[in-house]
């Protein structure tokens, strides 16, 4: 395919921000399938991760600080699961694996959450609930995000949202703020695991503009997804960005058999 433009991929990673940001997401996974149609597709696994990592930083950032000023967050909620998921970004941020197995997974994991989603029928209202899971579970799901998180270089939002909602541990926008919350912490963790391994090559002049066209988008989505939007509502976008994610991942996958 083609490569985009500089201007048309700038306006793409900042729809992008936008649309993750609502949500409580740094949009990594957009941020990758946008890339993976551009020159810098040639770039290693190393350089993608990293410079989607960054731009989860500014994006998560941004999410973060417009859900907690609007009430939608509890450290009760998401503590628990970042014990466990920072040092295992860690580790995946360090390792070097083959993704081909792992993105089937992904894919398959994706679509069943944004179908599950879908048909969820209860607790769309407006009011603000959070009812954690237990500790040794919060430990193992954080465990398990956090070093697929640092394996394949996103947040680990895209995991952990639906299995919040899926078991009725927080309401959609509590959700968001947690998942922002999680995404900014693992990103980070990740960029430290990168960085002891020896493999940071992160690119100053690429990261100048990316970073403004994603702040761009990331301000205006986290302020509507927070303030303007109905919880039904975000988890529409939510299921949405589910969908982009996995098709991200079946085009990859499909890409490599051809």
């Amino acid at each position: 395919m083609e490569a985009l433009t500089t201007g048309v991929l700038l306006i793409a990673l900042c729809l992008v921000a936008f649309l993750y940001a609502s949500v409580g997401h740094g949009g990594a996974s957009g941020y990758l399938a946008i890339l993976s149609l551009t020159a810098y597709a040639s770039q290693d696994s190393a350089w993608l991760k990293q410079h989607a990592w960054s731009l989860n930083l500014i994006v998560a950032g941004l999410a973060f600080i417009a859900y907690k000023r609007s009430g939608y967050f509890s450290w009760k909620l998401t503590l628990p699961f970042l014990i466990t998921s920072i040092p295992a970004a860690i580790i995946g941020g360090y390792l070097k694996v083959d993704h081909s197995i792992y993105d089937t997974l992904l894919s398959l994991t994706l679509i069943f959450a944004a179908w599950r989603l879908m048909t969820i029928k209860n607790k769309d209202s407006e009011d603000i609930f959070v009812e954690p899971p237990a500790h040794h579970i919060a430990a193992i799901v954080g465990l398990v995000i956090g070093l697929l998180s640092g394996i394949i270089g996103i947040g680990g939002g895209i995991f952990l949202s639906p299995i919040i909602l899926l078991f009725g541990w927080g309401d959609v926008k509590t959700t968001a703020g947690v998942a922002a919350a999680f995404i900014w912490l693992n990103s980070a963790a990740g960029l430290i695991g990168s960085t002891i391994s020896g493999q940071l090559v992160l690119d100053g002049a690429v990261l100048l503009p990316f970073g403004m066209a994603v702040i761009i988008g990331g301000v205006f989505g986290a302020k509507i997804g927070a303030d303007v939007l109905s919880q039904q509502t975000v988890r529409r976008l939510l299921v949405s960005v589910l969908l982009l994610a996995a098709l991200k991942q079946v085009v990859e996958l499909f890409s490599a058999w051809a």
